[in-house]
């Protein structure tokens, strides 16, 4: 598949998804992507952001925000 192909096929199956926890998962892999991307073309984070950022992730796991493997994997499927 070409760009468009693949962009198009992403599209249809965010569209398509009614798991509100899967786009959740997509919205903060686009973020993280994003912050990367910002990181490298600039400095590196500061230990207070990367604090931060580890404080977050670990909200979101006591917060029960995230996959096991098996359910990944069937998410995986339904693509």
């Amino acid at each position: 598949m070409d760009l468009q192909s693949e962009i198009k096929w992403i599209e249809a199956a965010l569209s398509e998804s009614k798991d509100p926890t899967f786009i959740k998962a997509v919205k903060n892999m686009i973020q993280s992507m994003r912050k990367v991307k910002q990181s490298m073309s600039t400095e590196r984070i500061s230990i207070e952001q990367y604090n931060r950022e580890l404080d977050e992730s670990i909200a979101q796991i006591e917060n029960g925000e995230f996959h096991t493997q098996d359910e990944v994997e069937k998410m995986a499927k339904e693509w």
